[in-house]
């Protein structure tokens, strides 16, 4: 008896999430008019994104969710 297939191309998307501490430096503050300094909080997310690479990072899954692959296409040999 034969039987028949459909293949369906999926991708997957897992979100997960770290810690990181960020030192509070001088490279991250803007001096004020009235001689005290505020927190640049873009150089504070640019420094954040630039440690959650480097290697030592401890990651955790949030989620995962499956959806079709929004271009299909016949599988590669192999795949």
């Amino acid at each position: 008896m034969e039987t028949y297939s459909i293949s369906l191309r999926l991708q997957r998307v897992t979100v997960e999430y770290a810690y990181v501490s960020v030192p509070v430096t001088t490279a991250l503050l803007v001096d004020q008019d009235d001689g005290t300094a505020r927190l640049n909080t873009d150089r504070l997310v640019e420094q954040a994104v630039a440690m959650g690479s480097e290697a030592g990072v401890k990651w955790h899954p949030e989620s995962v969710d499956i959806q079709p692959h929004p271009t299909q296409k016949a599988p590669e040999p192999g795949e």
